[in-house]
């Protein structure tokens, strides 16, 4: 991390930073994780399904792993709050001086657990809003309504015993100021949380044959059945384009079946490889990154590595999806459920090929200017730090 590391050692505080999953830890923490060690403080790392490969890799960090319970997607009161009092005796025992959740549960339930036995600094991140805040309609409509109001006074409980909250986006930034569920003075807009620029470096602009890729979480909110039906009209005019879809099958209560995948692959609109471990070679052979997305996202971390590699994007007017283009330099914006307005953009980039290399650069110069994970650690770092004043961070 350049100069800061290699500044003099502050004293020695126990954090533990909370996560829904341990891939997530290593893959969008490891970079803070390894910032806050080489600073010289004990880092536990907190995952619900760690198996003895990512435990490993943790521990490579220099990280302490530490298990405990959480149901990512589940919505029952009782197993929630049993998780929580373990949290408190997980607490209880490792003491703590800050605390620092990411993702909605673990904020709600882990600050609540810090709060209640008395760890010092506590800190949540919001990474968008997730399936319950994605609009949607017929009978689920109700039930998502019902859920987004006991989240709203769980988070109203728990935020306010946060020292700071992290957003990645302002759309969700405001709803909770709007809401009053968290005062400003408490509310720290991030941007993202950044990609390694060195290891997602440009790649050469492909234009022929014209390629789009869609990596996601095979989940319907996630615009998957719209880029389907996208390319089946795009490959009538144009047979020649090549459209991807990475992702592995999902248990989220929105997720695309086996059997609706097959159907896109097996006519030929799609090529599905399914869960691929290092998307960059991907990447590589891609024109032009697509995610039409209406889930409510973060900072989709996906669509910064594809701009970090100078990817054209086409992404939805969402929230958390629009902070990743500007409208006709980088890429296109387009409605959510729409596969019309989708497909006219991917034509723009197969009629004027000289699009893709253009877009490209200009993707990557905004990575470098939004998304540089050394700038977004450092800031983190600089909020913990202004707030523990005196603490020995």
């Amino acid at each position: 991390m350049g100069d800061i590391l290699a500044e003099e050692r502050t004293s020695r505080l126990c954090i533990c930073i909370i996560g829904n999953q341990a891939s997530s830890l290593l893959n969008f923490r490891g970079p803070l994780i390894s910032f806050l060690i080489a600073r010289g403080h004990e880092v536990s790392a907190l995952a619900p399904d760690y198996d003895e490969s990512t435990r490993a890799a943790v521990r490579l960090l220099g990280a302490n792993p530490v298990d405990y319970s959480l149901s990512r997607s589940g919505m029952n009161p009782l197993r929630d709050i049993a998780d929580m009092l373990r949290l408190v005796m997980l607490f209880r025992q490792r003491k703590p001086d800050i605390t620092l959740a990411f993702a909605f549960k673990p904020a709600i339930y882990g600050t609540l657990a810090a709060w209640l036995t008395w760890v010092p600094l506590r800190f949540a991140t919001i990474e968008g809003l997730g399936y319950v805040f994605t609009p949607t309609q017929g009978a689920d409509r109700l039930k998502r309504k019902i859920l987004r109001a006991v989240v709203f006074l769980l988070s109203a409980i728990a935020l306010r015993r946060a020292e700071r909250v992290f957003f990645l986006n302002g759309d969700d930034l405001a709803q909770f100021l709007d809401r009053r569920i968290l005062s400003s003075h408490k509310a720290i807009l991030l941007g993202g949380i950044g990609v390694d620029l060195c290891e997602w470096p440009a790649a050469p602009a492909v234009t022929g044959p014209v390629t789009f890729l869609l990596a996601a979480r095979l989940l319907r909110e996630k615009g998957i059945a719209e880029y389907a039906k996208a390319a089946k009209l795009i490959r009538q005019r144009h047979p020649d384009t090549r459209f991807i879809l990475l992702g592995g099958l999902d248990t989220n209560p929105g997720a695309l079946s086996r059997r609706e995948i097959d159907e896109w692959t097996v006519d030929g609109t799609l090529e599905w490889p399914g869960y691929v471990p290092d998307v960059r070679p991907w990447l590589a052979q891609t024109s032009v990154f697509v995610f039409p997305s209406y889930y409510r996202e973060g900072v989709p971390r996906i669509t910064q590595e594809a701009m970090a590699m100078a990817r054209p994007i086409i992404t939805t007017d969402a929230p958390g999806c629009r902070e990743t283009v500007i409208d006709g330099k980088n890429g296109f914006l387009v409605p959510v459920r729409n596969p019309g307005a989708l497909a006219d953009a991917m034509e723009r980039f197969i009629l004027q090929p000289e699009l893709i290399e253009r877009m490209g650069r200009a993707s990557r110069i905004m990575a470098e200017e939004r998304f540089d994970v050394r700038e977004v650690v450092e800031r983190v770092y600089g909020v913990l730090k202004s707030s523990g004043s005196g603490s020995g961070i």
